[in-house]
């Protein structure tokens, strides 16, 4: 027997819930209007959506001649998404509702001895957050990691990702699943900040999108004809490894690249140290620059000079209307502007550089933003049709004045 009927049933499913989610409240006979679906077919589904949860009456209409109508909406706290940031050195965990609203939120160093501990870390934080809150475990039905490497969906393993020991060698995908209970997405950390840039911060609307990453480690994220760009083994954006700066032939730049070994953290402290024979922290570098340190002025001009380089060969491959910078370095006005006088001197035509509206929450956002779109494809339907990820687009606003 054919699935085209099953499967034309799921496109309509699909288009009744895509009206709701980006226009509720909303009545059947507007559903009908956008949808170009009978209102017998709307008043089905609708009431197959309201019996399981999903969708409610909120009213009728008003301000119309002749009958009023009733109105539904998506049931915003019908299933809970988490989202999940993992660095180097911290890790951010979030829980959001249908609404795109954040319940729970919570935030500690990332447990330095990596694999199974930091997975049971982030367990931990998160049903601690949702007990805080009150949200039962059992609405909680996919959780996004954002991690620092590239995932190998056919091994479950974490690749290029110095930053977190052991996740090069374990099924870091089933891990997750079987402690947290849910369904779960692992993707590359600065996927998710381009995805959070673009859905709420400085590439809005942008369908040509690069955001670059520079704090312990650098890395970059894509989005190409308003789609992510995940490459062959999920490793594009992987710009660590570029052969910039540093020998990349040298052993050492197979395991932390040659340009992540001369732009990030370690190179800008090992690059004080050797001018000033001080050791000290990055913030402290910054500080000291704006005392009128001339070997920490010495050390922002090097690490921009080098991070220009790099977002020069970003604009030469990829030819983004706008390049974003996130990250704890990279979110530096005094690297910004330097980057900004930089490129016109290393590359032929305009590059636009701006710094990520969502800060440090980027990758949060991002990962609120693909489990909402994950969650209605797994929930709703089919895929859509140009692989978009569909959003609500007026309880956004909640979702980053919750996070700023």
């Amino acid at each position: 027997m054919s699935d085209l009927p099953h499967i034309s049933r799921q496109f309509s499913q699909r288009s009744v819930m895509e009206a709701i989610v980006q226009g509720g409240p909303i009545s059947r006979a507007s559903i009908s209007k956008q949808t170009g679906l009978s209102k017998q077919t709307i008043s089905e589904i609708v009431r197959g959506l309201e019996q399981e949860g999903w969708v409610q009456e909120t009213g009728r209409t008003s301000g119309h001649v002749g009958r009023t109508a009733v109105t539904y909406e998506l049931v915003h706290d019908a299933a809970y998404i988490v989202a999940v940031d993992l660095g180097g050195t911290k890790v951010r965990v979030a829980l959001t509702d249908l609404a795109c609203q954040i319940f729970a939120e919570a935030a500690t160093p990332t447990d330095p001895r990596g694999g199974q501990f930091v997975v049971d870390q982030i367990t931990t934080l998160v049903f601690q957050a949702a007990a805080r809150q009150r949200v039962p475990r059992k609405k909680i039905r996919l959780a996004v990691v954002g991690v620092p490497g590239a995932p190998d969906p056919s091994t479950g393993r974490i690749l290029l990702a110095p930053n977190i020991a052991d996740f090069d060698t374990m099924n870091v995908l089933d891990a997750f699943e079987k402690a947290l209970g849910v369904a779960v997405m692992v993707e590359n950390d600065v996927n998710l900040a381009v995805l959070g840039e673009n859905w709420l911060g400085q590439g809005q609307g942008i369908d040509n999108l690069a955001y670059v990453a520079l704090g312990t480690g650098v890395g970059s994220g894509l989005i190409l004809g308003g789609h992510l760009v995940r490459g062959a083994t999920h490793a594009a954006g992987e710009i660590g490894f570029m052969p910039i700066g540093a020998d990349p032939f040298a052993e050492e730049s197979l395991r932390t690249g040659a340009f992540e070994r001369t732009v990030a953290t370690h190179a800008m402290t090992e690059r004080y140290q050797s001018l000033s024979g001080k050791q000290v922290a990055v913030p402290a570098i910054f500080e000291n620059a704006a005392l009128g340190d001339k070997d920490a002025d010495a050390v922002l001009d090097e690490t921009a000079r080098y991070l220009a380089q790099g977002v020069a060969a970003i604009a030469a491959i990829a030819n983004p209307e706008k390049i974003i910078l996130g990250g704890s370095i990279g979110l530096r006005p005094e690297i910004l502007s330097r980057v900004k006088a930089l490129l016109p001197r290393c590359f032929p035509y305009l590059v636009t550089v701006e710094a990520s509206e969502l800060g440090s929450r980027a990758a949060l956002i991002g990962a609120a933003a693909i489990g909402l779109g994950q969650l209605h494809n797994t929930l709703f339907g089919v895929d859509a049709p140009d692989g978009r990820i569909s959003l609500p687009p007026t309880q956004a606003a909640a979702l980053k004045q919750a996070v700023l």
